[in-house]
């Protein structure tokens, strides 16, 4: 009668509907190989079927309540597909806006109700309990076209299982919304995380991680598997991380997701990067320079030779910069071969090799082949070694314009990088044209910027750009668009770092970062603080934003 019988009957014996002895004559009783306990009371009188499901839902806090499919809107059956009706063992008695509400036959099967809040797109559901009989007989009138009287409760059969198993199943439905969720609120990453007692879930929108709603932990294994099998991952390797890719198309968008695996002590943990290739479109006034920083950085990436270096750690923007960079140069007349580890996103009109180190194939091979090709520019995805570095250096030294990236915290640190892996001084002195360094911000919600009155330790902070800036600061005040949050995208703040004439001796000499900072300084280099700071005067970020992000900048 529901999926745990034996605990009704000893709920019923304490609630005072039943007595140990009708209990114990009931078990004598039982004939039928599948027939329970409360079968026999329920069927031989002793207890009626309303009594039970009435108790065992005023237990769990639900209503119990006869459903009758004469009296159900039609327009409200629309709102379950025949399915999912069939899946849950639910029919829809109410509905509006905001909230649905179903006819579950089976109290104890009320867990249930969590995973269909996934399958209708997060949208609150509630359940009232009513009679098998009359459930099963309201689904087979309002979905008479639909075959759905073979339906089973979860107390019938090994309910999991029908509930995650096949293409077709809940799992499948659950997986897809939690991706196109995830896009549709414009995140980066998609972070699957099996905790001790739950299943979470959490996106990263503007660069900061928000958790939401977590599926039930028992569906965890099998959502873990269904974006294995759509990543092309090994489904039985559990035991080693692994690497993958989803290409699909939400809302005629092409988007890729690159995946990775890794176990853990409660299960894989999935961490899926949504790489929209509609950001390629962005040019660089979209990333957030200012104008004469984009104007410097113009000139930069137009000049015939030499290395340009973006510099910054991981999810700083380097990528979609460098992108941005080949996006503008990017003419019939130039040709222009990346290698990448993995490639991103895929350009047209642009030649991009993908490392592959089973192959051998790494960063240095894979430069040294393409230098043949008789490339005008290159980019590398990222300088590691001495040997890339090397011929990096060498390439641009032949006549070649060079873009790569390199993790340092600021600009004059790139030189100091490299000649720690070993690039020789006077090579980095010849070929090394500029290294930006750069942050991303979270850009104050143009819905709801609000006005505000700097305290004295807001114009302490912003120093000498108190100033000049105007009497008031901004800041979000959170609505739906941004999240509550008050912040909506994410902008850029740089620091560029030109090499002159008195810097390529300062590097021939090996001289370290400070001289090499204070040479830059002198030049008008504007540290990443202070280019923030420029950015809160203007409105675009907030104050705790650009301090937060440029902790480690002393100027």
């Amino acid at each position: 009668m529901t999926s745990n019988d034996e605990y009704v009957v000893q709920l019923l014996v304490e609630r005072g509907f039943l007595t140990d002895e009708q209990v114990a004559s009931a078990s004598q009783s039982m004939k039928a190989e599948n027939e329970t306990t409360l079968d026999v009371l329920v069927s031989g009188g002793t207890i009626g079927e309303d009594e039970v499901l009435g108790t065992v839902a005023d237990q769990f806090g639900l209503k119990y309540c006869h459903v009758n499919a004469d009296a159900i809107n039609a327009e409200i059956v629309r709102e379950i597909p025949a399915d999912i009706a069939k899946k849950y063992g639910v029919v829809p008695v109410v509905a509006d806006e905001d909230s649905i509400t179903v006819a579950l036959s089976d109290p104890m099967g009320y867990d249930a109700i969590d995973s269909l809040r996934y399958v209708l797109h997060g949208r609150d559901v509630e359940a009232v309990i009513s009679p098998r009989a009359e459930v099963l007989a309201a689904m087979a009138k309002l979905y008479q076209d639909d075959g759905v009287a073979d339906v089973q409760t979860r107390g019938e059969s090994d309910g999991a299982d029908n509930l995650v198993e096949g293409d077709d199943s809940a799992v499948v439905k659950l997986a897809n919304m939690l991706i196109t969720t995830a896009i549709k609120m414009k995140a980066s990453d998609i972070h699957l995380e099996p905790m001790e007692k739950e299943f979470r879930v959490r996106y990263r929108i503007d660069g900061a991680l928000r958790k939401m709603d977590s599926p039930p932990k028992r569906l965890q294994g099998s959502i873990i598997s269904r974006i294995k099998i759509m990543s092309k991952m090994k489904i039985s390797e559990k035991r080693v991380p692994q690497d993958g890719r989803i290409q699909i198309s939400v809302g005629g968008k092409d988007l890729d997701l690159r995946v990775n695996s890794v176990p853990t002590n409660h299960g894989e943990s999935i961490v899926m990067r949504i790489l929209d290739k509609t950001n390629l479109a962005l040019g660089l006034p979209q990333l957030g320079f200012l104008a004469d920083d984009q104007a410097t950085f113009e000139r930069l990436i137009k000049l015939p030779d030499g290395v340009v270096l973006v510099t910054g750690p991981t999810g700083s923007g380097k990528t979609t910069t460098l992108y941005a960079c080949l996006g503008q140069i990017n003419t019939p007349d130039k040709k222009l071969i990346t290698v990448e580890d993995p490639v991103e996103y895929q350009m047209s009109g642009i030649n991009q090799v993908q490392v592959n180190k089973d192959v051998g194939l790494d960063f240095s091979a894979a430069l040294r082949s393409i230098l043949r090709q008789a490339p005008n520019i290159v980019m590398i995805g990222e300088i590691r070694d001495e040997e890339t570095a090397g011929i990096a250096m060498e390439a641009a030294l032949t006549g070649h314009l060079v873009f790569s990236t390199l993790h340092t915290n600021d600009a004059p640190s790139a030189v100091t990088r490299l000649l720690d892996i070993g690039c020789k001084p006077f090579l980095v002195a010849s070929a090394l044209r500029a290294a930006m360094a750069q942050r991303l911000v979270r850009a104050i919600c143009e819905n709801c910027r609000e006005e505000y009155k700097p305290s004295d330790r807001d114009i302490k902070m912003l120093g000498s750009i108190a100033k000049t800036m105007p009497e008031c600061m901004y800041r979000g005040a959170g609505c739906e668009r941004c999240g509550r949050t008050g912040y909506k995208g994410r902008k850029g703040i740089f620091e560029i770092f030109k090499v002159d004439d008195t810097i390529e001796r300062l590097i021939f000499d090996h001289a370290p970062a400070t001289l090499l900072r204070q040479r830059a300084r002198e030049m008008g280099m504007r540290t990443l603080r202070e280019d923030g700071m420029l950015k809160v005067a203007s409105g675009m970020t907030s104050l705790s934003e650009v301090l937060r992000v440029t902790m480690g900048d002393a100027d």
